[in-house]
């Protein structure tokens, strides 16, 4: 997910982006899972060993709209690595290592680290924050599970999952999973604050599926405190589980 609650919700908008990945192996019927077997279905398929994609981030905001293409290959859910390619934003690359997450620019050619309350900023003008995609720990390592009820959801019979942090310091300390029962797509989620002021969405538009794995090709995020603002990732060219080679996840590579 890349950077993304991919493949860790990969956070989803990454893999960069959590956008998420999703699988064909859900098992489903007419019996209700148990919540914290449902959660542990959307973490385990939130684990592949690595991908690669290009894509487009389309970033609507306030009537503008502008479109930044990457490149970006992630390892599990620990090493990310992606360079932006449009002109306005070539050469901009990010490295997510070791719970790091360290951004090159070719402005002032120089590499720094993300941390403290830059983590809260957008990244790159969109509706992530950085802070959203340096958790590599699990939704059920952080959150209590329980299923609320069935609704349908765009065409979708799921399950809602409530989810409830164990530490107040979770950046969002609910969220509400809609689960597809068929096929196991998190084909929405909210993400609250500890006011109940819900802070963020995700809508799954469109998966492909890629060998024995769902994945979602297109996917749209909104950060509700900016106003009129949403951001649509398109992936293109994904291959998943294929080797990487360490150096792609190197300061050297960062820098070149």
């Amino acid at each position: 997910m890349f950077f993304m609650e991919s493949k860790k919700i990969t956070k989803m908008f990454f893999v960069i982006f959590s956008f998420t990945v999703l699988s064909t192996g859900f098992i489903h019927g007419q019996s209700q899972p148990s919540a914290a077997d449902l959660l542990k279905t959307v973490d385990e398929n939130e684990i592949y060993s690595t991908i690669y994609y290009e894509g487009q981030m389309i970033i609507e905001y306030q009537g503008k709209r502008f479109i930044k293409t990457m490149k970006a290959w992630a390892r599990s859910n620990n090493d990310s690595f992606i360079e932006f390619t449009n002109p306005e934003d070539a050469g901009t690359k990010y490295l997510k290592k070791d719970g790091r997450l360290y951004v090159y620019s070719p402005d002032t050619e120089e590499v720094m680290l993300i941390s403290g309350q830059m983590l809260k900023e957008s990244m790159m003008g969109s509706d992530m924050s950085y802070e959203d995609v340096v958790s590599n720990a699990t939704l059920a390592s952080r959150y209590n599970p329980r299923i609320t009820s069935s609704e349908i959801f765009n065409g979708h019979d799921c399950w809602l999952l409530e989810l409830n942090a164990k530490s107040k310091t979770e950046s969002y300390t609910k969220r509400i999973l809609w689960i597809d029962k068929q096929n196991g797509d998190l084909v929405h989620y909210e993400l609250y604050a500890l006011s109940g002021a819900k802070l963020k969405q995700y809508t799954l538009d469109e998966a492909k599926v890629f060998g024995s794995r769902r994945f979602p090709v297109k996917s749209e995020l909104s950060d509700l405190l900016r106003k009129n603002s949403k951001t649509i990732l398109i992936l293109d060219n994904v291959i998943l589980d294929q080797p990487i080679a360490d150096s792609i996840f190197s300061q050297r590579n960062l820098e070149r």
